[in-house]
């Protein structure tokens, strides 16, 4: 039995959970440790094969640990001698195809799970979820009758319906257009947070996940690679693959030279820099590293005869424009600049860190 003590306001606890489907494979989920308070929307955010929807399976009762814990709402479900099936979980899902009845109507789908209540207690929930995701004067209409972003507020109201601890969503939003999705996501975590309800979303998506959790946790090939609110993410990742998959960032080679770091496009003092993973140790011992540079980082200045990087490719974004730079060993950048600096493909540039800019240093890839 786990030795470890849940806080009273947790709705969700893994200690140690593995998933393994074959011996011959690698685990699809190793021993991931988590936990989400009330009310806290957390996002499993990874690339395709990394775990995360395996780990929403295992959660949701589809999927059986071979080691670890989950405990929903102060009560065990899986592990250690426990299981509990799906349906008796306290958990609502959305899956990535909505799901929905199509012989049912909007009303009936969303009532699916309430048949063991009072008729006017059913009738009164469904109204209230009905308004509580915005699909008042829908209820008798068909799912082929509603739009994507309708269906997908019908999966979720299905699934606050019967009052769980905890909602998932598997990659709730991908089948919806770009324009859809983004109106939607806000929309989403609106309802979730009226409702009071905590949720864990799948999810490959960066910005998704970023604009939509209160925590993020990212996973690599089965692991918790890190875990924490969007901004830390963001700006201290702890490790290169985040850094890269989370901010996209570029990776500048420095060189010691006494008391400076030198890279291809200039020098900075040794105490601008600051470690990112704990293999890097003291800054003092490296007489090489990887800095990262985030896109919004890098300033660019025109300089036809001295400039060290040419502009390859330019982008208008709407309220900013991306460049990619090749420098003149080959390496490639990309920076984000406001609308303002507007320059021709072919320029040479000179780009510059900003001064504001928080430096954080990599070992060396082997």
């Amino acid at each position: 039995m786990s030795q470890l003590i849940s806080d009273a306001s947790e709705v969700l606890r893994l200690e140690a959970v593995t998933r393994q489907f074959s011996s011959t494979v690698p685990p699809a989920v190793c021993v991931v440790s988590l936990s989400l308070r009330s009310g806290e929307l957390l996002s499993l955010l990874g690339p395709s094969g990394c775990g995360k929807t395996t780990l929403l399976r295992l959660i949701a009762g589809f999927e059986q640990p071979q080691s670890g814990l989950i405990t929903i709402g102060q009560r065990p479900v899986a592990g250690e001698g426990h299981w509990v099936v799906p349906e008796k979980r306290g958990v609502g899902m959305v899956f990535q195809d909505y799901a929905l009845f199509p012989h049912l109507t909007v009303h009936q789908n969303i009532q699916f799970g309430l048949k063991d209540k009072p008729v006017p207690a059913i009738q009164q929930r469904v109204q209230e979820v009905i308004a509580l995701v915005g699909l008042e004067g829908l209820g008798d209409r068909y799912p082929h009758q509603l739009s994507g972003g309708q269906q997908q507020r019908v999966a979720l109201a299905r699934a606050l319906a019967p009052h769980p601890f905890l909602v998932l969503l598997d990659e709730p939003l991908s089948n919806l257009d770009v324009q859809v999705r983004l109106r939607l996501r806000q929309e989403l975590r609106d309802i979730l947070k009226a409702a009071g309800t905590s949720a864990v979303f799948v999810t490959h998506d960066q910005e998704e996940a970023l604009s939509i959790s209160d925590t993020v946790a990212v996973m690599r090939q089965g692991c918790l690679e890190q875990m924490g609110p969007p901004e830390l993410l963001y700006q201290e990742p702890a490790s290169r693959f985040v850094a890269e998959f989370v901010t996209q960032t570029n990776f500048l080679t420095a060189q010691r030279q006494q008391e400076q770091w030198q890279t291809e496009i200039g020098t900075f003092p040794i105490d601008r820099l600051v470690s990112a993973e704990p293999t890097v140790g003291s800054l003092d011992t490296h007489a090489q590293i990887e800095v990262m540079l985030r896109q919004e980082d890098l300033q660019l200045k025109p300089d036809q005869q001295h400039g060290n990087a040419v502009v390859r490719d330019r982008q208008f974004l709407g309220r900013e424009y991306r460049y990619r730079l090749q420098l003149a060993s080959g390496q490639e950048l990309v920076a984000r600049t406001p609308v303002e600096v507007r320059l021709p493909i072919g320029a040479k540039v000179q780009p510059m860190i900003a001064q504001t800019s928080t430096l954080r240093a990599f070992p060396p890839q082997c």
